[in-house]
C-alpha cells in the first residue's frame, strides 16, 4: 500500500448558491481516520439531486418552488439557518459527495487493520454520527465532508465491503440513489404481482426503482419522456406514462413519488382504496394540495421516506453480487469537472446516474 499523502485535491462547496461555488482545490489537507473511523482512498462518486439542493439551500423551509430554480445561479432571499437535511445550518467549506466507492487505505483505533485494502461502498445516510433520536441520520457529503475529492474518512461500520466484477464508476452510482429507492420500496411493502407507479423514473433514483421492483415481481408504470421510454421498459417497466399524459385513476397498490408539485393530487387519485404513497423527493415543487377526503375515504397510507434501516445497502449490495440489477451509467466525468457534470445532470438528457471518476 502506498505511502498517504498529506495533501489531496478535491472540490469544495464554498457556500449556497450557484455552481460558481464549487471550486476545484489542491493542497487540501488528507483527512485523517479517529477512533471508529476508517480513511478511503476514492476512486469514483456520482451526481446526485441532493448534491444540487445542498448547493443552493433548497431543504429550507424558506424555499417553496421547485429544485431547477436556482440550480445554476442559486436562490434569492435564501434563509439559510436551516438548509441541511437536518433543519440545522450547514459548515462551509464542505466536500460533497454523496456517493463514494474506494479502498480503506488507514483505520483509527478500535478498528481491525484487515479491512486495509477493502473495496468499499459508503452508505450515504447513516446511523453512526447521528443523535440519539432513533430516526435520526447523518448525511454523507452535507454533514460531514464526503466523496468529492481523492480520499475520505467515514465510521468503519458505515463503509461496505462489495465483491464485484462492476467497475469503481459503475459502483458508484449504488449508495444514495438505489439505497433511496430500496427504502422507498420497503417502507411501501411492494410485493409481487402489485401494480405500481413510479413518477421522476430516468433518474436515478426512478431508474434504480424500476429494477428494483422488478426483481420482486411488481407491475411497473414509469412516468417519463416519451424519448426514455424504451429504455425504461428495458429495465422493466410494463408500460410508461409521458410527464403531461393523465395518470391512470384507481389503478396502482403502490406510488413511489420522487416529483410532487402541482400533479400531486392525481397521484393519489391514481391509488386503489388502501393503497400506499411513498415520497423521497418533490423535484417539481414540496408545496402541494391535499384534500383529506381523498386520504380518509379511500383509506390511503401515506410515507416520507429519508431514513433507512441498517439492511438497505447491504440489501442492495447483496443483489448486486447475485447479479439481480445492472448497474446504469449516463455519462462520466472527471471530479475536476464537477460543475460541468452538473450542468448535464441539470438537462437531464440520459437515463441512469453520472458517474464522476477520481484522479
Amino acid at each position: 500500500m502506498s505511502a498517504i499523502p498529506e495533501t489531496m485535491a478535491g472540490v469544495l462547496l464554498t457556500g449556497h448558491g450557484g455552481l460558481d461555488k464549487l471550486a476545484w482545490r489542491e493542497g487540501l489537507p488528507t483527512p485523517r481516520p479517529g477512533a471508529g473511523e476508517v480513511l478511503i482512498r476514492v476512486a469514483a462518486a456520482s451526481v446526485n439531486n441532493t448534491d444540487v439542493n445542498t448547493r443552493i439551500g433548497w431543504y429550507s423551509k424558506s424555499v417553496r418552488g421547485d429544485t431547477a430554480e436556482g440550480a445554476r445561479a442559486g436562490l434569492d432571499d435564501l434563509d439559510s439557518s436551516d438548509s441541511s437535511w437536518s433543519g440545522a445550518a450547514l459548515d462551509f467549506p464542505r466536500i460533497q459527495g454523496a456517493d463514494c466507492c474506494g479502498r480503506i487505505v488507514a483505520v483509527g483505533d478500535g478498528v481491525d487493520p484487515g479491512r486495509i485494502g477493502e473495496r468499499v461502498l459508503v452508505r450515504a445516510m447513516q446511523a453512526t454520527g447521528a443523535s440519539g433520536d432513533p430516526m435520526a441520520i447523518w448525511t454523507f457529503g452535507a454533514d460531514c465532508d464526503g466523496g468529492f475529492a481523492q480520499y475520505a474518512k467515514t465510521f468503519a461500520a458505515e463503509a461496505l465491503p462489495v465483491e464485484s466484477d462492476w467497475s469503481d464508476l459503475e459502483l458508484a452510482t449504488i449508495p444514495c440513489a438505489y439505497s433511496t429507492a430500496e427504502g422507498m420500496i420497503q417502507r411501501g411493502g411492494l410485493a409481487a404481482g402489485e401494480r405500481v407507479l413510479i413518477t421522476g423514473a430516468s433518474g436515478g433514483v426512478g431508474s434504480a426503482a424500476i429494477q428494483l421492483a422488478a426483481r420482486r415481481g411488481a407491475r411497473i408504470t414509469a412516468v417519463t419522456t416519451p424519448h426514455k421510454a424504451e429504455a425504461l421498459r428495458a429495465l422493466g417497466a410494463e408500460t410508461t406514462i409521458g410527464r403531461d399524459d393523465p395518470i391512470p385513476a384507481d389503478a396502482f397498490d403502490l406510488v413511489l413519488d420522487l416529483v410532487g408539485g402541482p400533479r400531486w393530487p392525481a397521484l393519489l387519485d391514481a391509488l386503489r382504496r388502501g393503497g400506499r404513497y411513498v415520497t423521497s423527493g418533490a423535484i417539481a415543487g414540496p408545496i402541494v394540495e391535499l384534500d383529506l377526503r381523498t386520504l380518509y375515504l379511500r383509506d390511503l397510507t401515506l410515507f416520507g421516506s429519508t431514513y433507512q434501516p441498517a439492511n438497505i445497502l447491504p440489501d442492495v449490495i447483496s443483489y448486486i453480487e447475485a447479479g439481480e440489477i445492472e448497474p446504469l451509467v449516463a455519462a462520466v466525468y472527471d471530479l475536476k469537472d464537477l460543475r460541468a457534470a452538473q450542468e448535464a445532470f441539470l438537462e437531464k438528457a440520459g437515463v441512469g446516474k453520472i458517474a464522476i471518476r477520481v484522479p
